[in-house]
């Protein structure tokens, strides 16, 4: 012992020390203890150096703090160190760190409330921690609850949750969330929704049980105990309460901060309801009883609506509106009752005012007279043995008395809400076992305590010594099963503190007795108390200042009670006169509170439990007088009574524990006070817990844990084959001190210190070998970076060292370039300076022999110029002379002539006046006239000679003047030359002066040009150089424009990808949701469906009532309602549904309406249906009828056109055949004259073609004559027709008429004539469009044969001017490309064909069906007009060879159960996936299906389907839990659907076909609804396919995911408490990863070897990883111990183990390892690190498949396992939820495992021919026939 203390108490070692303040505080040893130093040299944690004095006597060490890797644990017994201040650091740090306000204490479960709405009592969590084991998951109130559950279930015995605390402490919430986990988790065993009603009296007795404390917003003011009752089948059939000890004080009174109870407030805030005027309520500040605490409001509390939810809850729980307002009623009476106000009449007798309205409103509303209630609240009755006197009371009493009334009625109203609870809760159903939940005031101690704080800790006295026992039996029972010496184990009893309270001559004993006293008092009470206990019991004192007070040593603490009131509040006496009035009363409700005033009753007055519990109830003394007072039992005794029935009732029970823990007194969130803490738990008895614990071997490990976690320690030859064996000798050498330890069957017992001891060894060998390792790996890195540093110095001066002599030589060479260089470059200058002069010189020489011979051509060009001008003036000079006389001559003569022709003209006038003159003029002008007329003549001819000698003239002196001409510009020439010759001198001069001019203006003009240059290069250059800026910055504009323009092109293009790529996820979102809902809905219509075939199972079952007949329903429903009618096949008779009445009468009447209102919608749907159904087919028929008549009107002319055509067609027949002989005949002509022989294979190719063109034409030629022979009889028949009806139907409407004697049947008849008339002009019809059709395809052909007859031509001339070999081989080409075209043509006719009698087929049924079912009613003999017109006009059939139907299965009617049956219900999947093909089943129902449609059996269709539909939801609810069964017929069902499918004839179907699986379609049929229909029956299979894959992987996914160590050693095993959990080392029965991958591959097979299709496979793999992820992930949310570094790496390596089986299948690309990403991130986020804000921006970016609950959650979880990991500071998960605070997501924390995501069946053709399919005999099904 001591070298262990020497070990431990070393420097560094972390120990407690008390503290004023924070009661424990830790500090570090700062020197090695040694044995017997006196002190010890400690520094607080911030950093004060203190010295620790030791008791010299005791030398009682101070308590060492537990490693940092137990700190934080979910048990407080896993703890090395239990004592007190570990277990308050443990407390907080759960509480204040990381966010748990649960820990496990033991068997305790201890709650610590955080005055904080949490997100860990949602639905999720229930079925998280529904089923499994206790120690599984981290400390809750529900796991407390499950345990509960599952020991009533396993055990066969009843249970209790007793919760307990003070006030504030959070017990009814936890009693609260208890009773709802058995409500969720149970269900009810009816449709009375009980466990509603369980729930539902919660807010009822908050409101009238609970107030508002200083301590607590809704205290609990009385005790309750709820027994919830259950079934054989263990689900909620009732509850009752029982409640304890009501605090009646505080409806008269309240301290300041606190509330009546809440009831009053919700009337008070309800005041202004309509139905509560009559209460005349107001404010509840105007009310004495609300308005005394000064608080009549609390914060975040609306009492309006909180009175909604309490009547909703008295609603629920049966008590109608008129009980509500009458319990309304009372409560606003006790409030006026306290407004009443009392004044003093004299010294000794008081009076109330007249007409108080307070007192009379409390009068109107209990209805009893205002005088005797007036009277009575001042005066009392007092009885003697002869008289009775009338006494009146002073103020105070009488204020006292009104106060005690008031009390005593709400104690009643009280009582009675219990009783009604209690019945609306029970049931008839025979209780099997129940679970109680005791929700009681813990230990209570006040400045003044009085009575009710008196038994309060009474009753927790009682209970810790429960408790105390009960942990001491479950210790004794765990050393007995591992076989331990058993030790006395030295515990506190508090039977000596019981007795005092409750032996005779006890404290209660002596208060009963001085209640019985005339005189007895509180003063003479306390004195009884002092002589009896005073000096006999040490428990018992007497304080030093008081004679009115006593002091008990409780269990928890001291208490100091004040007598004052005692005696009081023990006989709880009311006035019995005013219970008198009262009971007179008019009102019914108040009668009825105190009818029973009489009885015994239990502390507060409530009736007797109900529902078989009787034995728990206080019976009534019935042997006492009724109005005896005196006899009437005390309070105390009640209590008494009542809490030793309390204790059977729990002892006869398994009990759990759950103390509620007030962290502090000012209600703030997550803020823990030490010294509080310290004092609820000693006073809750867990401090009493762990020592008991610690008195022992609190420490409890397996062998096989113990050498997992410590085989560090062992050394390779202590390693033996058995772990117990080596576990033994380890631990003798480790641990010297044998008494430490024990060794039990199973595990290793170790004492308190223990794993500490083991825990630090293990630290200091794992520290000593991380040095070694970090030493090794240092010298080696050191090493490595030593090499490499020197080889990259070697390196670095071989290439300095070449670099250097690189640059000398080529410093070397540049010199000798450079001399090479300069000598040439001076050459270059020097000649080019040469060359410049010579070329100056040359130029200039040139400029100046230039400029001078300028000069002279200048002068000698200006003399000759000027000689010209001369020239030219002089001769305009002499031209402009001539001209001036010219015109004055001609002026002249013309004023001459003027006035010669003026006088002429004066004279003729004169002469025109004279008759005689004018007459002489005519006869002289006719003469003239003539005479000119010859002259004219004459002068025209000569004129002619005339113009003909002037042309010859003309012509010859054209010649002459053109030879003058010539000769004259000879001439000119010659003198212009010899001008120019001498005046050349001359110019050339002047040219020669003006070129010097020239010359001088040219080098001024140059001199200027080359300055403005000059400057205009510059300015060019300047202008160019900022047009090259320009340019630069506009190109640099236009590239930032287009760099912007891409941007925001890109960003418009993601941005519009996104949006695009958001919705496609919405749509597919919205899509996915709504395939969840209805497939949702599917599984709820299957779930009620098999409800009622279980009701109607189990009623036919109990009545014996035979089955039902057989009952099909009509095709034509809807999908929904076909499925409803399939599942009711075998409905009910008319007899069966009277006989099923009487028989359902004791059925839930909810359940019957539910069915029976479903049963009305679907037949109000039928009917909707059918009846739309008929306004179509008389809409049809109407407009059938008006084109019928038009068709009759058109007929005669549409045939005169087709004979025309017809006729058309035999010319061109005939013209073809012509043309057809003559090339014959020309063929014969070619042959004969040698071109190609007769017998020459060429020959006879072409004649043979020729034939059989020939042959065809023929037979078109008959062809055409048929289809004229069937016109001209339609014709004949249409005018037989019309007059047959002309002539013979009255006569035959006569003869009927007078057969027909009831107009009903001429009615009918004539409708099925008028029927059979529409049937047979809608056949003529299509008749006529089939000849259109068919005239319009041997047109086409004729075309088509004359087309070819004209190429054949063609090719016959080419084929003669080829070689005999060529033109055989043409003459094969071309036959073959002929054939192939017309194969293809035919081919693609035969599939019209084929469409097209497929689709008259189903109408013709149709059409026959209707025909069929009108004239059912006539008889054989009978023949209707429509029958008699009939005849005559059937067409003439072309004769056709039927097709070989084949890939059918032909059966008798009375054989389909037998097919079901051998198909389906004995069929056993194992074989027929082994030895047969898949979907086998499937195609062969298929095929029985084909015949029955081709054989137009509608009744043998529909009963098929649906014996197989309802066949298979039979095996499937029979077998349900056999996957491969399930699987088989998933795969089965998805084949027939797409069997359905592919043979439905629809295009879109049929493109995947054979042409002989088109052949195979259905053809009269269309079954698309019951498709529908097959397709929901597989949606059910499926779902029932994931949930049994889910139950069988569902107990592997935790223990092969989280607990299972795939690598080991990677984490190791750290210390459990006593609720140990499940083992990580693989045991045998354990499952592993292993298990998981072979369970995963069993499922993969089986589903494979069955056919399902390949996308089906991928949704199911998808599903179960989304199970196996989710169920992981909230493992290890509510797993602190699984949230670890080294568990992150399991997980990891654990999920890319299912990646590899996906990859190794082939299905990484069907969505599951998508499933696995919150998983894989929450496996990364405990491996990442956690400190920096870098690293909280890393983590932020790296989950965001987790929610932010879930990272916060996981990182308050985070638990080190080694000393070398830490812990997540508070102010990183703050950071981490700043950053996380902008995110929009759901707040729940667990991802829901039971989703199911939508299934789809994506259509999977089948290339298996139905003909091939061969049926083995195993299947028993020798009465199909092969069709």
């Amino acid at each position: 012992m001591n070298r262990e203390l020497e070990y431990m108490f070393v420097q560094s070692a972390r120990v407690w020390i008390p503290d004023a303040e924070e009661v424990w505080k830790s500090a570090e040893l700062t020197k090695d203890y040694k044995n017997g130093d006196a002190s010890l040299q400690l520094m607080l944690e911030d950093g004060t150096s203190i010295d620790h004095k030791l008791d010299p006597k005791m030398k009682n060490l101070p308590y060492l703090r537990n490693p940092d890797i137990l700190v934080g644990e979910n048990d407080l017994t896993a703890l090395s160190y239990l004592h007190e201040p570990a277990v308050l650091h443990n407390l907080k740090v759960r509480f204040i760190d990381s966010k748990l306000i649960y820990t496990y204490c033991g068997i305790v479960l201890v709650a610590i409330n955080p005055y904080e709405t949490l997100p860990i009592y949602g639905s999720e969590i229930i079925n998280a921690y529904s089923g499994q084991n206790m120690g599984d998951m981290d400390p809750h109130i529900f796991a407390v609850a499950e345990e509960a559950y599952k020991q009533m279930a396993r055990d066969e015995r009843n249970q209790s949750i007793i919760v307990s605390g003070e006030s504030g402490a959070g017990k009814t919430v936890s009693a609260k969330y208890a009773m709802r986990y058995f409500a969720t988790v149970s269900g009810s065993a009816s449709e009375a929704n009980i466990e509603e009603k369980v729930l539902a009296s919660n807010p009822i007795m908050e409101a009238i049980g609970n107030a508002k404390t200083t301590r607590n917003d809704n205290s609990s003011r009385f005790g309750k105990y709820i027994e919830i009752g259950f079934d054989n089948r263990y689900r909620i059939i009732g509850a009752n309460m029982r409640t304890y000890l009501l605090e009646k004080s505080r409806v008269v009174f309240q301290a300041d901060e606190e509330r009546n109870y809440h009831i009053f407030y919700q009337l008070c805030a309800s005041a202004n309801l309509s139905e509560f005027k009559n209460l005349r309520l107001s404010s509840a500040n105007d009310f004495l009883y609300t308005r005394q605490g000064r608080s009549p409001v609390i914060e975040g509390v609306d009492d309006a609506k909180e009175l909604c939810t309490t009547r909703h809850a008295f609603t629920l729980l049966g008590i109608n509106e008129s009980y509500q307002i009458g319990l309304f009623q009372v409560l606003a009476a006790i409030l006026h009752l306290g407004n009443v106000e009392i004044k003093d009449r004299d010294s000794d007798s008081s009076i109330i005012a007249p007409n108080n309205r307070h007192l009379t409103a409390f009068c109107e509303l209990v209805g009893v007279t205002y005088q005797d209630m007036s009277h009575w609240l001042c005066h009392r009755k007092l009885k003697t043995a002869t008289e009775t006197y009338i006494k009146p009371l002073p103020r105070l009493q009488a204020t006292n008395a009104r106060d005690a009334l008031s009390k005593h009625i709400y104690a009643k109203l009280f009582n009675w809400i219990v009783e009604h609870v209690n019945k609306a809760l029970v049931t008839n159903v025979k209780q099997h076992s129940f679970i109680g939940v005791l929700d009681i005031y813990g230990f209570e101690t006040f400045e003044i305590n009085s009575f009710e704080q008196f038994c309060i800790n009474y009753a927790n006295e009682k209970l810790q010594q429960q408790f105390n026992m009960h942990v001491f039996k479950l210790e004794q029972e765990e050393y007995m099963k591992e076989q331990i010496p058993w030790t006395l184990i030295d515990f506190y009893d508090n039977q000596p503190c019981i007795n005092l309270i409750e032996a005779k001559m006890g404290i209660l004993d002596l208060l009963d007795e001085e209640c019985k006293m005339p005189k007895g008092s509180d003063d003479s009470w306390a004195q009884k108390l002092y002589n009896t206990h005073l000096k006999t019991c040490s428990l018992f004192e007497k304080p030093r200042m008081s004679n009115r007070a006593f002091i008990i040593q409780h269990f928890a603490d001291k208490v100091e009670y004040q007598c004052e009131g005692f005696l009081e509040k023990n006989k709880d006496t009311v006035n019995e006169e005013q219970i008198n009035v009262l009971k007179a009363s008019k009102f019914d409700l108040l009668v009825e509170l105190f009818q029973d005033e009489e009885k015994a009753t239990t502390p507060t007055g409530q009736v007797p439990g109900t529902g078989g519990r009787t034995r728990l109830s206080i019976k009534p003394d019935k042997g006492r007088d009724k109005s005896s007072k005196e006899h009437k039992k005390t309070v105390g005794c009640q209590f008494r009574n009542s809490l030793q029935m309390l204790m059977e009732t729990l002892n006869a029970t398994t009990p759990h524990y759950v103390r509620c823990i007030k962290p502090n007194d000012f209600k703030l969130a997550f803020s823990f006070d030490p010294k509080r803490a310290v004092q609820q738990l000693r006073a809750c008895g867990v401090l009493e817990t762990i020592r008991i614990s610690a008195a022992g071997f609190p420490s409890r490990w397996t062998y096989q844990e113990f050498f997992s976690r410590y085989r560090v320690l062992m050394k390779q030859k202590d390693v033996l084959h058995d772990k117990k064996l080596t576990c033994k000798n380890v631990l003798e050498k480790l641990v010297q001190d044998q008494d430490k330890y024990q060794f039990g069957k199973t595990k290793i017992f170790f004492r308190a210190g223990q794993v500490a001891y083991l825990e630090k060894l293990r630290a200091d060998k794992l520290r000593a070998a991380c040095i070694r390792i970090q030493k090794t790996i240092r010298c080696w890195l050191a090493r490595k970076k030593f090499l490499r540093q020197r080889a990259a110095a070697i390196t670095i001066q071989r290439f300095t060292r070449g670099y250097q002599a690189r640059c000398l030589a080529k410093f070397m060479r540049r010199t000798q370039a450079a001399t090479v260089i300069q000598k040439y470059q001076r050459m270059c200058v020097e000649r080019k300076r040469y060359r410049q002069k010579q070329a100056a010189a040359l130029a200039m020489q040139t400029i100046l022999r230039a400029y001078m011979a300028r000069q002279k051509y200048q002068a000698l060009l200006r003399e000759h110029k000027a000689i010209i001008i001369q020239k030219h003036v002089r001769g305009w000079l002499a031209r402009c002379w001539y001209k001036r006389c010219l015109e004055a001559i001609v002026y002249l003569q013309c004023c001459i002539r003027r006035m010669r022709a003026k006088r002429e003209l004066k004279k003729l006038k004169i002469e025109a006046r004279s008759v005689e003159h004018f007459k002489k003029l005519n006869k002289g002008m006719e003469n003239k006239i003539m005479q000119l007329q010859r002259k004219i003549d004459e002068q025209h001819k000569d004129n002619r000679l005339i113009s003909e000698k002037l042309v010859t003239l003309e012509s010859s002196y054209a010649s002459e003047s053109e030879r003058m001409r010539r000769e004259l510009s000879r001439l000119r020439g010659a003198e212009e030359d010899a001008k120019n010759k001498a005046n050349q001198v001359s110019s050339l001069l002047e040219e020669l002066e003006r070129l010097k001019k020239e010359l001088s203006v040219t080098q001024q003009e140059k001199t200027t040009i080359e300055d403005w240059a000059h400057k205009y290069r510059d300015e060019m250059e300047k202008m160019v150089s900022e047009l090259k800026d320009q340019n630069g910055l506009l190109k640099k504009e236009k590239d930032d424009l287009n760099r912007r323009i891409q941007e925001q092109g890109q960003q418009m293009t993601e941005k519009m990808t996104r949006a695009i790529a958001q919705e496609t996820q919405q749509l597919e979102t919205d899509l996915n949701e709504e395939r969840s809902r209805y497939q949702n809905l599917l599984t709820e219509h299957l779930r009620l469906e098999e409800k009622y075939e279980d009701l109607k199972e189990e009623f036919a079952h109990s009545s014996n009532v035979s089955k039902p007949g057989h009952r099909r329903t009509d095709s034509t429903h809807s999908s929904n309602e076909s499925e409803y009618t399939y599942n009711s096949e075998y409905a009910e008779s008319e007899e069966g549904h009277r006989a099923g009445d009487d028989v359902t009468r004791g059925m839930d009447t909810s359940l019957t309406l539910k069915l029976q209102k479903r049963v009305t919608e679907l037949e109000q749907e039928k009917q909707s249906l059918r009846n739309e159904l008929e306004n179509k087919e008389d809409q049809f028929q109407r407009a059938r009828a008006r084109d019928d008549a038009q068709f009759r009107k058109a007929r005669g002319a549409e045939l005169e056109y087709e004979s025309l055509k017809r006729q058309e067609l035999e010319s061109e027949n005939k013209k073809l055949r012509h043309d057809l002989a003559e090339m014959r005949q020309s063929l014969l002509a070619d042959a004969a004259t040698g071109a190609g022989a007769p017998g020459s294979p060429a020959y006879k190719v072409l004649l043979d073609q020729l034939n059989a063109s020939c042959e065809e034409l023929e037979v078109r030629k008959e062809e055409v004559l048929i289809l004229r022979s069937q016109l001209v009889s339609q014709k004949e028949a249409l005018h037989h027709k019309d007059e047959k009806e002309t002539m013979t139907e009255p006569s035959v409407f006569a003869q009927d008429v007078n057969k027909l004697k009831d107009t009903d049947e001429l009615k009918q008849a004539y409708i099925g004539l008028k029927d059979t008339n529409r049937l047979l002009e809608q056949q003529l019809q299509t008749q006529r469009r089939t000849y259109d059709s068919e005239v319009e395809s041997l047109r086409g052909e004729l075309q088509n044969v004359k087309e070819e007859n004209n190429r054949q031509q063609q090719l016959l001339a080419q084929n003669l001017q080829l070689p005999p070999e060529a033109r055989i081989e043409a003459s094969l080409q071309h036959e073959i490309t002929r054939l192939t075209n017309e194969n293809l043509d035919l081919m693609e006719q035969l599939e019209k064909q084929d469409r097209t009698i497929r689709k008259l087929k189903k109408q013709l049924k149709v059409y026959s069906k209707r025909i069929g079912e009108m004239g059912a009613g006539q008889t054989e003999g009978q023949t209707s007009p429509g029958q008699m017109v009939e005849e005559p006009i059937h067409p003439v059939n072309i004769p056709r060879r039927e097709k070989d139907f084949q890939g059918m299965l032909e059966y008798k009617k009375e054989d389909e159960m037998k097919l079901v049956k051998n198909l389906i219900l004995e069929l056993k999947p194992r074989g027929v996936a082994v030895n047969l093909i898949p979907g086998l089943p499937a195609y062969i129902l298929f095929m029985c299906l084909r015949h029955a449609d081709y054989v137009n059996d509608d009744q043998k269709v529909r009963t098929l389907l649906t014996s197989t539909i309802n066949s298979i939801k039979k095996i499937l609810k029979k077998r349900g839990d056999d996957f491969e069964t399930v699987s088989f017929w998933l795969a089965n069902t998805c084949r027939f659907l797409h069997c359905l499918k592919q043979y439905s004839g629809e295009q879109a179907f049929m493109k995947h076909n054979s042409v002989r699986q088109n052949e195979h379609c259905l053809s009269n049929f269309d079954l698309a609804e019951y498709r529908q229909v097959i397709s929901d029956l597989a949606i059910q299979i499926y779902q029932q396919l994931v949930k049994c894959m889910e139950n069988i992987l569902q107990p592997m996914i935790v223990c092969g995911m989280l607990e299972h160590e795939t690598i080991q050693g990677v984490s190791g095993v750290k210390p459990t408490g006593l609720r140990k959990r499940t083992s990580s080392i693989a045991d045998e029965g354990t499952y592993t990863l292993d298990s998981i991958v072979r369970q995963l591959s069993a499922f993969h097979s089986t589903v494979c070897q069955h056919g399902t299709d390949p996308e089906l496979i991928k949704q199911v793999v998808k599903q179960l990883f989304y199970i196996i992820g989710a169920v992981t992930l909230n493992n290890l949310l509510l797993r602190k111990d699984m949230c670890s570094w080294s568990k992150g790496m399991q997980i990891r390596y654990n999920v890319s183990q299912l990646e590899e089986w996906l990859r190794d299948k082939g299905l990484m690309n069907c969505g599951a390892k998508e499933t696995l990403e919150p998983l894989i991130q929450a496996a990364q986020l405990l491996q990442v690190k956690k400190k920096t804000d870098e690293d909280a921006e890393a983590i932020c970016t790296m989950c965001h498949a987790l929610t932010t609950a879930q990272i916060v959650k996981v990182l308050n979880l985070y638990t080190p396992v080694n000393e070398f990991e830490e812990r997540v500071s508070v102010a990183f998960i703050r950071t981490i939820q700043t950053r996380l605070r902008d995110r929009f997501e759901s707040p729940q924390l667990l991802m829901d495992t039971k989703m199911i995501y939508p299934v789809t069946f994506p259509f999977n053709p089948s290339s298996l021919a139905l003909e091939t399919i061969q049926i083995p005999t195993s299947l028993n099904l020798g009465f199909l026939t092969r069709v």
